[in-house]
C-alpha cells in the first residue's frame, strides 16, 4: 500500500465517513488525526491525538509521519461569529501544512474541505446554482482563506490540491455541532414519545425553498476521486447527492419513517423546546433500552436552526465534476432512512 492517507479531524461526520472509505478499499493506509484520538484498527487505521491550534504539538506529532501521501483536511472550530472563525480555521491548516510538507517527501495532494459558505450561502439568499468560478464576496470568510494559503503554498510543488464543496452533510457520526440528520432524527423520537405530530420547525418560506443535500458516504468517494483523478487537480468541486427536494414534499416522508403524522409547519426554536428534554431523553433510553448516548452528543439544535431557517434556495451545480469523471449519485430521501435505520441498529433512537 503506497499510499498513506493523513486525515485531519477524522472523528466528525465528514472524517469518520472519509477513514472508513479509504480504509475499505485494500490500497490506502490510514492515519487520523483529531483532539481525542480514537480506536486504531491494525495494519489499517492509526489515531493520534492532535491540537491543531497549537504549532509545537502539531509538529511533534507530526514529526515522525514521513510515509504521508495524502492530506486530506476536514477539521473545523466553531466560534460565535463569522470574523473569528478565520484565525482558529486558517491556523490549523497552516500548522498541519508547515508539519507534513518538510517531513512528507513524497506528498501528492492536499484536499480542503470546503462548503457553501464560499458562495455566501449561510448569509442569506445568494445565486443559484452555484458555480465553483462564481466571484467572491466581501470577507471574512475561512473557506476562502484556506484555499488561498493552499493555491499559493502549492506553488511550484509537486504536489497537488483540490477543494471540496458539499452542500449540508448527512452522517451517522455523533458529537457533532453541524449533524442535521441526527438532531431531525432525534426531534421525531421525542415527539413521538411524547404524542405529537412531527412540525416543520422552520421559517415559513423555508418549507418551500429549494434545497439539496450532501451523503457522507458520497463525499468520502468524491474526496479521494478528486485526490487521485489528474483530471481534478488544483480545482475545486460542488460536490451534491444530484437531487433537489424541498421540506415541504420531504418533511411528510421523513415523519413516516417514524410512524408519525405531520401537522402544519410551526416557527420554533429547537434550541430553545428541546433545551428541556434531557431527563426525557434518559427516560426513553432507559425505557426502549438504548446506548447510554450523552442528550450533548445528540443536540445539534443550533444548526438545525440555522438550516430550517433558509427561507430561500440553496443549491449549487455541480455538472463540473461529472464532467471531471465523477458519476455517484445518492437519493436524499434514501439518504435520511439509511441514516435513520443505522441509528435505530446503534441504539441510539428507539
Amino acid at each position: 500500500m503506497d499510499k498513506v492517507a493523513l486525515v485531519v479531524g477524522a472523528r466528525g461526520v465528514i472524517g469518520t465517513n472519509l477513514v472508513e472509505h479509504l480504509a475499505s478499499l485494500g490500497d490506502w493506509r490510514v492515519i487520523g488525526l483529531s483532539r481525542r484520538g480514537g480506536t486504531d484498527v491494525p495494519g489499517r487505521v492509526r489515531h493520534v491525538a492532535v491540537d491543531l491550534l497549537d504549532p509545537d504539538d502539531t509538529r511533534a506529532k507530526l514529526a515522525g509521519l514521513s510515509e504521508v501521501t495524502h492530506v486530506f483536511y476536514v477539521a473545523y472550530q466553531d466560534r460565535p461569529t463569522w470574523a473569528e472563525l478565520v484565525p482558529p480555521n486558517l491556523a490549523m491548516l497552516v500548522n498541519v501544512v508547515d508539519a507534513i510538507e518538510p517531513v512528507a517527501r513524497g506528498l501528492r495532494h492536499a484536499s480542503l474541505m470546503q462548503g457553501y459558505k464560499v458562495y455566501g450561502a449561510h448569509l442569506g439568499p445568494f445565486k443559484t446554482p452555484a458555480r465553483e468560478d462564481d466571484p467572491p464576496h466581501l470577507p471574512p470568510e475561512f473557506n476562502v482563506d484556506q484555499q488561498q494559503f493552499l493555491e499559493q503554498r502549492q506553488q511550484g510543488k509537486t504536489w497537488t490540491w483540490s477543494a471540496l464543496r458539499p452542500s449540508v452533510v448527512g452522517g451517522v457520526a455523533l458529537g457533532n455541532p453541524m449533524n442535521l440528520a441526527v438532531a431531525i432524527a432525534v426531534y421525531a423520537s421525542i415527539s413521538k414519545e411524547l404524542g405529537v405530530p412531527l412540525r416543520f420547525p422552520g421559517k415559513p418560506g423555508a418549507y418551500g425553498a429549494l434545497l439539496e443535500l450532501t451523503d457522507a458516504g458520497l463525499l468520502a468517494k468524491a474526496t479521494v476521486w478528486a485526490a487521485t483523478a489528474p483530471a481534478a487537480a488544483n480545482q475545486a468541486f460542488n460536490i451534491t447527492n444530484g437531487d433537489l427536494f424541498r421540506w415541504n414534499e420531504l418533511w411528510p416522508k421523513l415523519a413516516g419513517w417514524f410512524g408519525l403524522d405531520v401537522a402544519p409547519p410551526l416557527r420554533m426554536s429547537l434550541q430553545d423546546v428541546m433545551a428541556d428534554k434531557e431527563p426525557l431523553w434518559k427516560e426513553m433510553q432507559a425505557t426502549h433500552g438504548l446506548a447510554e448516548t450523552s442528550y450533548a452528543e445528540v443536540s445539534s439544535w443550533p444548526f438545525a436552526d440555522f438550516v430550517f431557517g433558509w427561507d430561500y434556495d440553496f443549491f449549487a451545480d455541480s455538472s463540473k465534476s461529472r464532467r471531471a469523471g465523477f458519476h455517484e449519485y445518492v437519493a436524499t430521501d434514501q439518504m435520511f432512512f439509511g441514516i435513520f435505520a443505522e441509528l435505530r441498529r446503534r441504539r441510539v433512537i428507539p
